[in-house]
């Protein structure tokens, strides 16, 4: 039953929303790490519903053509990540890759050649999207695609239901156990009241898209998907930034994007390449870095080696060789929901580790953490930790630095 009055510049909602779904876990976003967690509640035996605001998984990856496989090794022959991680990155050229193939890594190479070459690959984002679908769907997880979590109800601390709208109208989805927010803007943290903050330094234009003049589709990685400081500008496509967490920002950013990429395209024209033409743009805007949980440990480049008695997996640093890190389970909640965890771009870290966190690897490493911990308990605070561990470990998880 909906009734409004209009009051100066406001609109009173009053709203009765239909509970029309029900399941164990659910889990909002599906790029990689709302990948991972979906599938990772699944196979504990969970009933899974998965949302996703576009018509394609794999989020930046895929929709938004950064598709590339950031590593899985330390750069010092050592494989850092492993379990869902690996199987995602199998998974996404199991029908061929685009470039970067890790012959070394994936062809029995030697410990010498494994140091010469990092454990990652460049894939196609629209077979690695379908690969990701058929997965989840032999799974039993539920993809609701063109959905969107715009509330929650709560009782006390936990969440008990999100209220989404789709092509249905507005919905409500109850579960019993743990909520994933794997929205990569913290969007349902925020909406749920735990504490949350913003990236202060913003983003820049990034307009990567995928071109053709004949003789094969190739990607054109313009401007930048990975943090740059101040002083870079002057290899930006523009002097602006985006906080990539406003109706208005994330459509300034769309449209520079695309403004961006013709006037490259008749650029490259102009210089000669008469043929040339955009194959593929992106279809949503290719943020990092916007909003994030402020759980009960913020990651920090510091912790690079350290040990944590609740570490759920272990990741390397993709800018630079050498760095490995445990990741805590304390980094994925918070104090204020006891049933809500936070993964890949949206989990606890400082400014500077944010940029590692945020990749594709980690996602998949917290997404798994954070879908068999869902699977397992709709109380965080009450988890026991060891049989967490001892889950991820069963799959082929390295839970600290001295498995690997």
């Amino acid at each position: 039953m909906l009734s409004e009055a209009v009051f100066m510049n406001t609109v009173v909602e009053r709203l009765e929303t239909p509970v029309n779904y029900e399941c164990d876990v659910l889990v909002a976003g599906g790029g990689v790490a709302g990948v991972s967690a979906a599938l990772a509640a699944a196979r504990a035996g969970a009933e899974v519903i998965l949302l996703e605001r576009g018509f394609m998984l794999g989020g930046l990856a895929t929709a938004g053509l950064v598709t590339i496989y950031l590593p899985l090794c330390d750069g010092e022959g050592r494989q850092a990540s492993y379990g869902i991680a690996e199987e995602l990155l199998k998974l996404s050229i199991e029908h061929g890759d685009e470039g970067r193939y890790p012959t070394a890594w994936l062809d029995g190479g030697s410990l010498e050649e494994r140091k010469k070459s990092r454990y990652e690959v460049q894939f196609n984002p629209h077979l690695f999207a379908i690969s990701a679908e058929r997965l989840l769907v032999s799974e039993g997880v539920r993809i609701f695609y063109g959905t969107t979590a715009v509330s929650v109800s709560k009782s006390y601390d936990r969440v008990d239901s999100v209220i989404i709208e789709s092509k249905s109208g507005r919905e409500a989805i109850r579960f019993k156990g743990c909520v994933v927010d794997a929205s990569g803007d913290a969007d349902l943290a925020h909406l749920s009241g735990a504490k949350c903050r913003e990236y202060a330094r913003e983003n820049t234009l990034a307009a990567w898209y995928y071109w053709d003049k004949g003789d094969g589709v190739k990607l054109k990685q313009y401007g930048f998907c990975d943090s740059v400081l101040d002083s870079d500008n002057a290899r930006a496509i523009n002097n602006n930034r985006y906080t990539g967490l406003t109706l208005e920002d994330v459509s300034r950013m769309s449209i520079d994007a695309h403004s961006a990429i013709e006037a490259d395209i008749l650029k490259r024209r102009a210089a000669g390449e008469d043929k040339l033409f955009p194959s593929c743009i992106a279809s949503i805007p290719q943020v990092r870095m916007t909003r994030c949980l402020v759980g009960k440990y913020e990651m920090t480049t510091g912790d690079e080696g350290k040990y944590f008695s609740d570490s759920v997996g272990t990741f390397s640093n993709w800018r630079r060789r050498g760095p490995v890190y445990e990741l805590p389970f304390s980094a994925l909640y918070g104090d204020e929901v006891k049933n809500l965890l936070a993964v890949g771009r949206c989990l606890s870290s400082d400014d500077d580790m944010w940029d590692i966190t945020r990749v594709i690897p980690v996602c998949a490493v917290s997404g798994e953490a954070a879908g068999t911990a869902a699977a397992m308990t709709d109380d965080l605070t009450a988890l026991d930790i060891s049989n967490l561990q001892s889950a991820l470990k069963a799959r082929g998880v390295r839970v600290h630095i001295d498995e690997l």
